[in-house]
């Protein structure tokens, strides 16, 4: 074999081996990343999940709002990917208690049961309000001793929380909003930053974000921003005295 023909062989091998090499790496990487995201999400191989949601009143059959079901929708990839099964029930349905399998709530909390007993339960440094008679204020979230009230189709809150309780140890994720827009935000930014908050939050870990969705109107629930971290406001008691402070 002469020296040309040594080298091509020898170049060849090298190219072959740094290729195998590069697969096996994407490989492993691949496979922590989902290991990851399945322990951010409560979700292992063959696993279920339960995704709660709301009836769209307007309807005379049962059905999903709109967003509501396009934030399932946002869901049902993260779940598929996970090699887990997922299960679709209303909120005012019997369901068993809570960590023995992953859960999904996703409403809003003035009408969602389920929502709403999770909140009171699990967040009790977090208030929402029912609005007086006429409706006014329905939806305001104070939490950390700052109210944040809904205007419509320009600025819109929802608590984006990922809690950890009851037997089992399976996290429940809440996207309880002020409109079904804000859901839909809620899970896409869930979905968008799961590495990031995996990474952050560990497999163990609760936390509860406010986000604001901004100009829905024109923007739906493309334009969204973190307001803060309020996990130790929301997850501490309640207060019992003193003023809340409306913001601006």
């Amino acid at each position: 074999m002469d020296d040309t023909l040594l080298l091509l062989v020898t170049a060849a091998l090298a190219l072959v081996v740094g290729l195998a090499a590069g697969w096996a790496g994407r490989s492993a990487a691949t496979r922590r990343k989902r290991t990851r995201e399945q322990g951010f999400f409560g979700l292992p191989d063959g696993s279920e999940c339960v995704l709660v949601t709301h009836r769209d009143s307007a309807s005379a059959q049962w059905s999903i709002p709109r967003h509501d079901a396009l934030a399932l929708l946002g869901l049902a990839s993260v779940i598929e990917n996970c090699g887990a099964h997922p299960e679709v029930a209303p909120h005012d349905t019997g369901l068993q208690g809570f960590g023995a399998r992953t859960e999904f709530c996703v409403g809003d909390p003035t009408a969602h049961r389920r929502l709403a007993a999770h909140m009171a339960n699990l967040l009790p440094g977090v208030a929402v309000h029912p609005g007086d008679a006429t409706g006014a204020g329905r939806g305001a979230l104070t939490v950390g001793g700052t109210t944040y009230r809904l205007e419509p189709g320009a600025v819109e809150y929802v608590l984006l929380a990922r809690l950890t309780a009851g037997e089992g140890g399976r996290p429940v994720f809440l996207a309880a909003g002020q409109r079904p827009v804000t859901h839909r935000a809620a899970v896409r930014h869930l979905v968008r930053n799961r590495s990031r908050l995996a990474r952050r939050y560990g497999a163990d870990g609760q936390f509860a974000l406010l986000l604001k969705v901004v100009n829905s109107q024109a923007y739906g629930p493309d334009v969204v921003e973190l307001v803060a971290d309020v996990s130790k406001a929301a997850l501490a008691p309640a207060e019992t005295k003193g003023q809340h402070r409306a913001t601006a």
